[in-house]
């Protein structure tokens, strides 16, 4: 599938003052990713640790890659000397890990902490409790910054469902006003994402086509 360019410039449109359209990119060939550059797009997200930093070797030095997916502890030195932003911290141990190869590369890494919103098991992050532990012992740490929280909500056709565990992400948000980024909504549940006050949001599939299997 060609990239969706009148779908992307109507996402703009309808994104514009509301929040950041992050392109999720993971598995899609760096010619796709350039036509969205040349469109104006900057952001892009991979989840893939390998894929980003090749990806970074091919591609426009000002874009700011969005490392999107579960990161290992191990991997993190790859990704640490340009990395924009880490979503999905789920774990103090992770955070200082970061903040460990911020020091190496001289630099304040941003990160987003992941809250676990969804009905399924299967998906990571932090409850309220271990969230504002983290928030506490973070402090400590002078070479990461913590920006914001991000979640997923339940993948299902419910869509109260889905807004009431974006309400729940929100509320939570709403009690550190020192965050800046609240990352909530993909392709398929954006727009109630928005209207529960995301001003972050990861889109691929509608830019790009379904994913590739076949390359992970």
């Amino acid at each position: 599938m060609a990239i969706n360019t009148e779908k992307y410039t109507s996402l703009l449109n309808e994104m514009k003052g509301k929040a950041t359209l992050v392109a999720v990119s993971k598995t899609k060939p760096v010619e796709d990713l350039q036509v969205l550059y040349n469109l104006g797009q900057r952001d892009f997200g991979e989840n893939y640790v390998q894929e980003l930093v090749d990806k970074k070797a091919t591609l426009p030095k000002d874009i700011r890659w969005h490392f999107i997916g579960h990161l290992q502890s191990n991997k993190v030195k790859y990704i640490a000397p340009f990395t924009h932003l880490i979503h999905g911290v789920d774990s103090f141990n992770l955070l200082k890990e970061i903040n460990k190869e911020g020091i190496k590369n001289n630099r304040i890494i941003n990160c987003l902490l992941q809250i676990h919103i969804a009905k399924e098991e299967t998906k990571f992050g932090l409850d309220a409790t271990e969230l504002a532990l983290i928030i506490k012992e973070s402090t400590a740490l002078k070479n990461t910054r913590i920006i914001g929280l991000m979640g997923m909500a339940s993948f299902s056709n419910d869509m109260s469902l889905v807004r009431n565990e974006f309400i729940l992400l929100r509320n939570l948000y709403n009690l550190y006003p020192e965050l800046s980024i609240l990352s909530m909504g993909m392709s398929g549940d954006y727009t109630i994402a928005i209207e529960e006050g995301s001003n972050l949001v990861r889109i691929g599939s509608l830019l790009f086509g379904e994913r590739n299997y076949s390359t992970s």
